[in-house]
């Protein structure tokens, strides 16, 4: 139960948001008792904290899973985007804006988190690029790889890209674009050039 409690807690905290749904809404979706849910989380705090790191984790799992099989620093980037992408879909309600104005705490303890993960594989990717001929040899991997989280932590701000403005998908395609072409080889550039053409067709 307590899984499934997660499950649709994180649904509806992605779709409508963590300030908007409450534990009356979560026990309706599922047809059970509210008293149910404080079985297991004592607040609704406590279940936005599981809710929150669970799906981090399960991201980080799935990017893990990608690194382990990609033999292309760019490909990767790519389908950590589409992975990332997919377990977001129903982001609809700018989660990470609420979870930061209303779950201060949670928002900067998950954000550490994310930058550790992320610079660890980050900093893997780029040095696999630079022997494999893709990146250029002198790159700063420890600058790139930080900058890197910067711009994917900007790009969700809404105040600078307000979400009637712009998507997600095309801030997070544009963003990759912008960091790649900063980076790549001749050869890097090619191959980037393919997902960039793949990725027109897909919009037209």
């Amino acid at each position: 139960m307590k899984e499934k409690i997660i499950l649709k807690s994180t649904e509806l905290f992605l779709t409508l948001g963590f300030k908007s749904v409450t534990m009356d809404d979560i026990a309706n979706e599922m047809g059970i008792s509210k008293k149910t849910i404080y079985v297991y989380f004592k607040n609704k705090t406590k279940l936005v904290e599981a809710t929150t790191f669970r799906l981090f984790d399960v991201i980080c799992d799935g990017i893990d899973c990608i690194f382990d099989k990609s033999s292309d620093p760019i490909k990767e980037l790519y389908d950590i985007k589409m992975f990332v992408m997919e377990h977001l879909k129903n982001e609809k309600a700018s989660p990470q804006h609420q979870l930061k104005k209303y779950y201060f705490e949670i928002h900067e303890l998950l954000r550490k988190k994310q930058f550790e993960k992320m610079n660890s594989s980050i900093s893997k990717s780029l040095s696999h690029g630079k022997d494999t001929g893709v990146f250029r040899a002198n790159i700063n991997v420890d600058f790139i790889s930080r900058m890197y989280f910067n711009g994917m932590n900007g790009i969700k701000d809404q105040t600078i890209f307000p979400a009637n403005t712009y998507t997600v998908a095309e801030l997070m395609e544009d963003y990759l674009e912008y960091h790649l072409r900063a980076i790549v080889t001749e050869k890097g550039m090619k191959t980037l050039n393919k997902f960039i053409k793949n990725q027109s067709q897909n919009n037209d």
